[in-house]
């Protein structure tokens, strides 16, 4: 299985971007209004890896429940001589 890492980044617009480390495309974008910015008192980025952390986990889970149930007999490996 091929190893992706990502970065959380913010963008020259003050967006907060996912991607791909060594891209400059981003996967996904968060944007906050300026009066959350203000409200969250400039912690928006840490928001922001928060609502990351969970879109992650949900499309980990999503691929999880789409994967092949293996049964047991299946599982098992046979050795032919």
């Amino acid at each position: 299985m091929a190893f992706t890492e990502y970065e959380l980044v913010v963008l020259d617009d003050g967006e907060v971007a996912l991607q791909r480390a060594g891209s400059d495309e981003p996967l996904v974008r968060i944007s906050f209004s300026p009066s959350v910015i203000a409200d969250l008192d400039g912690k928006h980025v840490d928001v922001a890896k928060s609502m990351m952390d969970a879109g992650i986990q949900t499309v980990f889970e999503i691929h999880d429940d789409r994967a092949p149930a293996v049964t047991e007999d299946e599982g098992k490996r046979q050795t032919l001589h």
